[in-house]
């Protein structure tokens, strides 16, 4: 029987003028968003604010993960080689000072889409003074397609380990691993030690503590800087989608964030509603820039 959501669980609605002002261009331009792909509960309050996550490389991902609401596919749409600088329209005409940019996983490309999302980031540089955020798959691991990325010089490089040890493989694709996703961070790293580098867990799926905090902790041995920690959320009661456990009390979202920067994040955003975009600029400036 599927747990009674708490009352701090309550969807913001989406009825702004903003919004939907911006939801209108995003369709005009053909692009895509993953506010919007992966049913993001704080789509009204970012894009109100004329902040939003950018999808690249279409919008059907080749992984199988049960937690994530992206459509799923064999094989990826064609890729639009006009999408750069569609990108890169879409963030001068909204005058956004910090742009987040993701993909679906192609492990149907031969370079994984890896030199597309690279083109992304340049164009976007190159048409605006924006800080720029990328969230990259784990492109199977490839050292080449991670270098490709860090070489476009993105201002932070964030790849999500997800959940705990022990339930990531009941909930990511079998392509996927905890390992994988720690070895993907600290390569970043290990290419170019002066990027700032991100990620993010979903909670209520059945972890414990200690395994919350050892992921944590392995975070940072693996030099990662900033870290998001939010409640999951099941897609769709279909079968596929991996089930909430527990619906976990802010809190206990407090303590993490307070366990976290006691293990040296230079930031935790940690909350219900938390996910690895929110709120990413204002986090990236009043914790590093604001430093400067």
């Amino acid at each position: 029987m599927a747990l009674e959501k708490p009352s701090w669980l309550t969807i913001r609605p989406a009825s702004t003028e903003k919004y939907s002002k911006i939801k209108e261009r995003v369709r005009e331009l053909g692009i895509h968003t993953v506010c919007v792909e992966a049913h993001c509960p704080n789509i009204t309050e970012c894009w109100s604010s004329g902040t939003a996550t950018f999808m690249v490389l279409g919008d059907k991902c080749t992984r199988g993960c049960r937690f994530c609401a992206v459509s799923k596919a064999q094989h990826g749409i064609s890729i639009d080689n006009e999408e750069p600088e569609k990108l890169a329209t879409a963030v001068k005409e909204w005058g956004l000072d910090y742009v987040v940019v993701t993909s679906v996983c192609r492990d149907d490309l031969p370079d994984q889409g890896a030199s597309h999302f690279a083109e992304c980031i340049t164009a976007i540089k190159r048409a605006s003074g924006a800080i720029v955020e990328v969230l990259i798959p784990d492109f199977s691991g490839n050292i080449d397609c991670i270098k490709t990325i860090v070489q476009a010089k993105p201002d932070v490089v964030g790849h999500n380990i997800e959940t705990v040890a022990r339930l990531s493989p009941a909930v990511r694709d079998r392509r996927a691993s905890y390992e994988q996703s720690l070895m993907v961070l600290k390569s970043v790293k290990e290419i170019d030690p002066k990027r700032y580098t991100k990620s993010a867990m979903m909670l209520g799926i059945g972890e414990r503590e200690d395994e919350i905090l050892a992921a944590m902790l392995d975070l940072r041995d693996a030099g990662v800087d900033f870290l998001a920690v939010g409640q999951y959320l099941q897609p769709a009661s279909n079968g596929f989608y991996a089930e909430v456990k527990e619906y976990v009390h802010p809190d206990k979202f407090d303590y993490l964030k307070k366990r976290g920067l006691e293990m040296g994040f230079k930031y935790v955003a940690a909350g219900p509603f938390v996910r690895s975009s929110y709120m990413a600029g204002e986090h990236f400036i009043s914790s590093v820039v604001g430093r400067h």
